[in-house]
């Protein structure tokens, strides 16, 4: 069966409790045939599996905790026990911040084997501290979403076997034109990471944009979009093995 896999957006997010059949529709008409719906904290929990039973076999739950919860719009603090370290300045100001988010990564990573899960990790600004840790944990299966490190860099969570997932944003990224260009296609994965990453700042991404990760990254790497295709749908399949109920042949 031939489509796309979101590996990773927010479905759940406030920007599309409007339109979210429109959404969901639009989405389905672009080739989309199941995306991953990421929380970001335990409170987006209930709604996100709410959605998966509203859309079953299209909308899968993904739930963990992100280093970097919102509380409100002018108010973040660090994560307390989506999966991951951010080290950006912002929100990291010493090293106690940093061995913090750790833990947690730690934690859900252990719960993550124990009910042998895959992880969907965030590692803005801390790519490789991310990939040491997970490697340490003895992590096998993760997704390593809008990856901001170094190609060389990924190329250490690659011999881990670990996949890494490309938002539309890459049309307007140099640094994720030049990470597809080193990874090898077998640990590439689609995603929107929708409302962000869009192909365009500040307007609000959707997981229909996912053709456009999708052929940027056959012009990339010089196959054709039907491989592309192919190839992110069997990754993700492997990543994600549940998933295969919703694109069964």
């Amino acid at each position: 069966m031939h489509g796309y896999v979101d590996c990773h957006c927010h479905i759940s997010a406030e920007d599309f409790d409007k339109d979210i059949e429109e959404v969901v529709e639009n989405s389905k008409k672009a080739g989309l045939l199941a995306l991953l719906a990421v929380a970001e904290h335990a409170g987006e929990f209930e709604k996100i599996i709410e959605l998966s039973q509203r859309f079953p076999g299209f909308i899968f739950p993904c739930l963990g905790v992100h280093p970097v919860q919102e509380v409100s719009p002018e108010q973040q603090r660090g994560a307390s026990l989506q999966v991951g370290l951010d080290f950006t300045p912002r929100y990291v100001s010493n090293d106690t911040d940093k061995e913090s988010q750790r833990q947690v990564l730690i934690r859900q990573a252990q719960i993550a084997k124990e009910l042998d899960l895959p992880l969907n990790v965030h590692s803005r600004s801390a790519g490789r501290p991310t990939i040491h840790l997970l490697k340490e944990q003895g992590v096998e299966k993760a997704l390593l979403h809008a990856f901001d490190g170094k190609p060389s860099v990924a190329m250490e969570g690659v011999k881990a076997g670990y996949f890494f997932s490309i938002p539309p944003s890459i049309i307007r990224s140099e640094q994720k034109q030049k990470l597809v260009k080193q990874l090898p296609l077998e640990n590439i994965c689609l995603e929107t990471d929708s409302p962000a990453l869009g192909p365009e700042k500040q307007v609000r991404n959707e997981p229909r944009n996912i053709c456009i990760s999708a052929e940027y990254i056959s012009k990339i790497k010089g196959v054709s979009l039907q491989t592309v295709m192919e190839v992110t749908m069997q990754n993700a399949l492997r990543l994600f093995p549940k998933l295969k109920s919703a694109v069964r042949p």
